[in-house]
């Protein structure tokens, strides 16, 4: 390891332990970026504005932003620093918006917009998705150059700020400029590691699908005890056509929604991996899901079905009559079905295979609508070999390598319509209550983080063992 290596890492280190990070962290959590939230674009923009442009300018990028093509909706920003036209081009991500806020369920810290640090927990509204990942991704590049004098290759990153409601207007921007967004490889952070303590390489991203599913059999209720018996009760209707689509171990049966095949190599990366997702997460259900895999298959290679949420009648004041509707919120999540644009016929054919076709399918719900298509680099890519080598060696341990995160972004855009071989480099963990209230990073995680970035930008911009 080189003395300008160590010197750049001390640097990441000590921006970490004089509190510079929580300082940075603080002002970009109090900006309430919730893209989920209606007429909130003017939030969106002050992120962009306010503080993520003056912070690349800082580092010598040059900023330009892109009004969304999708009205109402946040900008996106892409910073650029080129150094050299002969040097590789590093293409990076980060979004600024954040799920709804949920003010009033916060148990821990001072709510979601103040950054509250107790003991090795830093709490609030974004700090693991993806304010604090983009933050110490920022940092990482300060501390090379700071100690470099220049990064050694070029810089491109994008700031969106819809990522939370399906990435809107991404798609048609980077189409747009293709020649602005091209890069030779895209390394960016987002999603959970394998475990706190484990570094951790992802090489792509579950697919993601949300439909409703309703029935709805007559106009207004009916006295149970009158009718009950003789009118067809739609919760129970709607019951039985989810449970032909998962049975009672949650394991899905509509043979198109299966992955066709995974290579061997994604089968060799998830060897002898653990998931766990630290003190606070849930028991993993060993018997749910998929039979004869792995947890780590399970969540890293292979497809689940859910549903979110589900109504018939008023939960919160039940009264004794059969509801005349019955609505069912849920979500395929997949590493792979084959052809993606199969996912709805498929499953309005087995619904009426299975005599429901009084079950109608909604696949553009108003609510939690957004869709990502499933996407990944192969675990043998020079590029993977190369970043796992340099965390290797700043992490003492050979990272581990997971073909998919579990969760859905918009990793499509960079492998399919970039072409770009596409790394994640995740800076959170499973347990951090993202998408719910007291969301959290843990300071040691983010203090192996900032050392592993800083190493392999590093590493990237000493050039000559790079990927041709």
């Amino acid at each position: 390891m080189s003395t300008g290596r160590d010197s750049a890492i001390n640097r990441a280190t000590r921006y970490l332990s004089d509190g510079e990070f929580e300082s940075e962290l603080a002002k970009r959590v109090s900006f309430k970026s919730e893209s989920q939230l209606p007429d909130n674009e003017h939030a969106l923009r002050e992120y962009i504005d306010k503080d993520m442009v003056p912070a690349f300018e800082q580092l010598g990028f040059h900023c330009k932003v892109f009004d969304n093509p999708e009205p109402g909706r946040g900008p996106i920003l892409l910073a650029n620093r080129m150094e050299d036209t002969s040097l590789k081009t590093v293409l990076t991500y980060g979004h600024g918006d954040v799920v709804i806020g949920q003010d009033q369920q916060w148990k821990k810290g001072r709510g979601p917009w103040l950054l509250t640090r107790d003991g090795h927990r830093i709490y609030g509204r974004g700090t693991a998705d993806n304010k604090a990942q983009h933050t110490i991704n920022m940092a990482a590049m300060r501390c090379v150059i700071e100690e470099r004098g220049h990064l050694g290759f070029n810089a491109r990153f994008i700031i969106e700020m819809g990522e939370e409601a399906g990435s809107p207007g991404l798609r048609e921007t980077i189409s747009r400029n293709l020649e602005a967004f091209s890069a030779d490889v895209f390394i960016a952070s987002d999603g959970p590691r394998v475990s706190p303590d484990k570094p951790t390489l992802t090489l792509g991203s579950r697919g993601a699908i949300n439909f409703n599913l309703d029935v709805v059999l007559r106009e207004g209720a009916h006295h149970s005890g009158n009718w009950g018996g003789l009118i067809a009760d739609p919760a129970i209707i709607l019951s039985n056509a989810l449970a032909c689509i998962a049975n009672a171990s949650g394991q899905i049966q509509i043979q198109e929604w299966l992955p066709p095949s995974r290579s061997d190599a994604v089968k060799k990366s998830l060897e002898g991996v653990v998931v766990d997702g630290g003190n606070n997460a849930p028991l993993i259900d060993l018997k749910w899901g998929a039979a004869g895999l792995t947890p780590s298959e399970k969540v890293y290679s292979w497809n689940s079905f859910a549903v979110l949420a589900m109504t018939s009648g008023s939960p919160e004041k039940p009264v004794n009559a059969i509801s005349p509707t019955a609505n069912a919120h849920c979500q395929l999540r997949y590493f792979d079905v084959g052809d993606s644009k199969r996912i709805i016929p498929a499953l309005r054919e087995h619904l009426d295979k299975n005599g429901f076709s009084m079950v109608t399918i909604d696949d553009k719900p108003k609510h939690n609508g957004a869709a990502f298509a499933a996407a990944r680099t192969e675990p043998d890519h020079p590029w993977v070999e190369f970043v796992k080598q340099s965390m290797h060696v700043t992490s003492k341990e050979p990272p581990v390598v997971l073909p998919s995160m579990g969760g859905s972004i918009c990793n499509d855009l960079f492998t399919d319509l970039l072409g770009l071989p596409a790394i994640w480099i995740p800076h959170s963990y499973a347990g951090c209550s993202q998408h719910a209230p007291d969301e959290h990073v843990l300071v040691p995680l983010c203090k192996s983080a900032l050392e592993i970035m800083t190493g392999l930008y590093w590493d990237i911009g000493e050039g000559s063992a790079t990927p041709k």
